[in-house]
């Protein structure tokens, strides 16, 4: 079985667990993992690793991301998206484009965020979401997030007494992009929430790049899946060696390199002083 990764376009309705299930059964291998879900309404890139392209998957848990949204503006729902209970509704076909770029400025930038009530946060070792499901009221804190970029794209539309608006968020990982429909909304004085998402990058890799869910599946190889995320280093014979060995080695580059020998990936490699020492190995018989 090729390792590597599946940069995946899942469909709206599918849960980030029902991809891995069906790739595992493309593939004929259970060693499949992702760096980060999406909720079963978005649609867009998920990136699987799969056997030793698992080990990458650790660099893109944190990594920034960027989602095209729909945010319907004049209607709260229990959820901040559009499968949750309408708690709200105000007249909003009247609300000022100028007042709504005024409010999204504010929340563009390093700005605190609370989570939905039903992400997937643990509080006291439950996820919100259960919690809220057995009829609880969770009160989740407010976490610091950068949003480096939330602009409307397009004209926004009038749909009955709601304002629809599609935007684009760049942010950073651990961002709600429920919650920013919900905070615009609530600045605006009518409410909002989410009525439809898709993530277009997860760090550098991008949904033009991905693939359906189908038996041809695409794979990044290790090697393409590291460049793509790291400069690259040759190691000579005797760094390979020292390396899977654990020791350190001397080499130039920036502070988190992947190391190739002959064009295979042999490690990935953080700098420690001024020598590098590997933080993740791949064995000889990994491909890429």
């Amino acid at each position: 079985m090729p390792s590597g990764l599946v940069l995946l376009d899942k469909p709206q309705g599918f849960t980030s667990h029902d991809a891995v299930a069906k790739l595992r059964r493309i593939l004929g291998t259970r060693k499949i993992g992702h760096a980060g879900t999406l909720d079963p309404m978005a649609t867009g890139l998920l990136v699987l690793g799969v056997d030793a392209g698992t080990k990458l998957l650790q660099f893109l848990v944190g990594v920034d991301k960027q989602y095209l949204a729909t945010i319907r503006l004049g209607q709260s729902t229990s959820t901040d998206d559009a499968e949750g209970d309408v708690i709200a509704t105000k007249i909003a076909s009247g609300v000022l484009l100028a007042d709504v770029l005024a409010e999204i400025k504010k929340l563009t930038g390093d700005i605190l965020q609370t989570p939905s009530q039903v992400s997937a946060i643990k509080v006291d070792g439950k996820r919100a979401y259960d919690l809220v499901r057995e009829g609880m009221e969770v009160e989740l804190k407010a976490r610091p997030v950068t949003v480096s970029k939330f602009e409307v794209i397009g004209e926004p539309r009038i749909t009955g007494e709601f304002l629809d608006l599609d935007v684009l968020v760049d942010c950073s990982s651990g961002t709600y992009i429920r919650a920013l429909a919900r905070d615009l909304g609530v600045a605006l004085g009518v409410g909002g929430h989410l009525t439809a998402l898709r993530r277009t990058k997860v760090g550098q890799y991008d949904i033009s790049g991905a693939s359906q869910i189908a038996e041809n599946v695409e794979m990044l190889d290790l090697g393409q899946a590291a460049r793509a995320l790291f400069p690259a280093v040759e190691l000579d014979a005797k760094q390979e060696i020292d390396l899977i060995h654990g020791k350190r080695i001397q080499a130039d580059g920036a502070d988190r390199v992947c190391a190739f020998f002959e064009g295979r990936l042999v490690a990935v490699l953080d700098r420690a002083g001024s020598a590098y020492k590997s933080v993740v190995v791949f064995p000889k018989d990994s491909d890429g």
